[in-house]
């Protein structure tokens, strides 16, 4: 009886610590290593030459696809996996349809259920609007990257759960700083439509003046002019 007590005590033990570090096992290094090579500091990806050769997209695709968040997973280790993936199946979608010179050359490029995760193939919509956008951090828009000139700069690095916060923080900084994007002064704004196309995200704990100054180095004024730039869909090559 007692070596029976102690088999079922060690099961436990196991399923408990299998149990809290399931997120962790996600190896992001592949993907982090295909980022570094095909991916320029600038966010331009190398389109022709993943084309050329595709096991290192594959590769990747493929941990996506067979480990995904459960409710064990912490928020930052969701959010992390989700903008990886989101990213990662964006450039499948385009290196599937290659050469093209935009993303809207497709036909609903967001809606095309084409990712292989959990029990039904998803889109590309359905990460960003019924999961993503539903974790209350605005700060996705700026990760999250749809293979166009307007959109944020794709890091060349994966997000990792464990710098999460500091990667958004970045990812947003630069994007408010960078003048192809938007142009920012204390009293006039033009800024991307990102912000007006996802006004509800931004606005959750105040205005929209109130989010954007704790990103930029100007202090914007409340009554600032507001106005925005026109978006490039272009692809980001």
């Amino acid at each position: 009886m007692k070596s029976k007590k102690h088999w079922f005590l060690l099961l436990f033990l196991f399923s408990a610590f299998i149990f809290n570090t399931k997120a962790q096992s996600v190896n992001y290094s592949p993907w982090n290593n295909f980022l570094e090579k095909h991916v320029n500091d600038f966010g331009e990806v190398n389109y022709q030459t993943i084309k050329a050769n595709q096991k290192e997209l594959q590769a990747s695709l493929e941990i996506f696809s067979k480990i995904h968040p459960d409710d064990s997973w912490s928020k930052d280790e969701t959010l992390a996996y989700w903008i990886n993936a989101y990213n990662a199946f964006a450039i499948k979608l385009i290196v599937d349809n290659y050469p093209i010179k935009s993303i809207k050359d497709l036909k609903n490029p967001w809606d095309q259920k084409f990712i292989p995760i959990g029990k039904q193939p998803m889109s590309l919509n359905e990460i960003e609007h019924d999961i993503l956008r539903k974790m209350n951090e605005p700060r996705i828009h700026f990760a999250i990257v749809c293979a166009s000139k307007s959109c944020p700069k794709l890091l060349n690095e994966a997000y990792l759960p464990s710098k999460l916060d500091l990667q958004l923080t970045v990812a947003t900084e630069e994007f408010l700083s960078d003048e192809s994007r938007n142009n920012i002064t204390q009293d006039q704004i033009k800024i991307s439509k990102i912000f007006k196309w996802f006004t509800t995200d931004f606005t959750q704990n105040g205005s929209l003046i109130d989010f954007l100054n704790q990103y930029t180095a100007v202090e914007i004024s409340p009554k600032a002019k507001r106005s925005y730039t026109n978006y490039s869909w272009d692809l980001n090559e």
